[in-house]
């Protein structure tokens, strides 16, 4: 399928400048379009067919791009912040510059994040109609009991406005430190840490496992991050 852009819109979503700096370097002879300089930002280029190069270095389209990051605590969930390193600083093979995480995870909390650009797929996973399950990790303050999980079950009471939808409390340790795992359907600021002040105990750690069919991998470290599959892409979608 032919897909068309000008020039200067194409140099820039792969990140070659803004337009005022794109159209200077076209100025200055630095881009080529199928090995001929082009002066004119207005130029359609194919993205399909056509080679671009700036400064003799080939620069390929990308439409969309899809990474799955095992976010580390202490950044935080934001595409710029003027005082802390984001999750976007940390994707360091884009060739994008308009990624952004889908949702976000609080600064301290440690998992797995889907960095895209994709609005459509963003939209559908984080569309409180859809309930796209999120499972967390946790370890809590206090002894959680089946009580508990009873109460999760039918829907926590976190304040006068807002009552969480039933979610599943599956519980892995139960002592001082109890270690547990969360199914939410809905993702509210603190929600998962707000959840469990409402039954009086401390989420002391917190790390998301996985998101709808798309699970942490094992093998990325805590800061690291690859693409995603084309499978895992087509299981997301659907």
């Amino acid at each position: 399928m032919k897909e068309v852009l000008r020039l200067d819109k194409y140099l820039c979503d792969m990140g070659i400048g803004t337009r005022s700096e794109v159209k200077t370097y076209m100025k200055k002879g630095r881009v080529t379009v199928n090995d001929v300089i082009v002066k004119e930002p207005e130029k359609k280029i194919d993205i399909n067919k056509d080679l671009v190069t700036f400064d003799h270095n080939k620069v390929g389209y990308v439409s969309y791009e899809y990474y799955m990051l095992n976010k580390p605590a202490g950044v935080v969930s934001a595409t710029s912040d003027n005082t802390c390193d984001t999750v976007i600083d940390l994707i360091e093979s884009a060739a994008r510059k308009d990624l952004f995480p889908v949702g976000r995870l609080d600064k301290d909390t440690e998992g797995l994040l889907l960095i895209t650009n994709d609005g459509a797929l963003t939209h559908q996973l984080l569309s409180p109609k859809k309930h796209v399950g999120k499972v967390y990790y946790a370890k809590v303050r206090g002894v959680v009991t089946e009580e508990d999980v009873r109460i999760f079950r039918e829907g926590v009471v976190i304040s006068e406005d807002f009552k969480a939808l039933p979610a599943e409390l599956v519980i892995l340790q139960s002592d001082e430190i109890s270690e547990i795992e969360l199914t939410i359907y809905e993702g509210k600021f603190h929600q998962v840490k707000r959840m469990f002040e409402a039954v009086e105990k401390e989420v002391i750690y917190l790390k998301r496992l996985s998101m709808g069919i798309l699970k942490l991998d094992e093998n990325l470290a805590v800061g690291e991050y690859r693409e995603l599959t084309k499978e895992e892409l087509l299981s997301l979608k659907k």
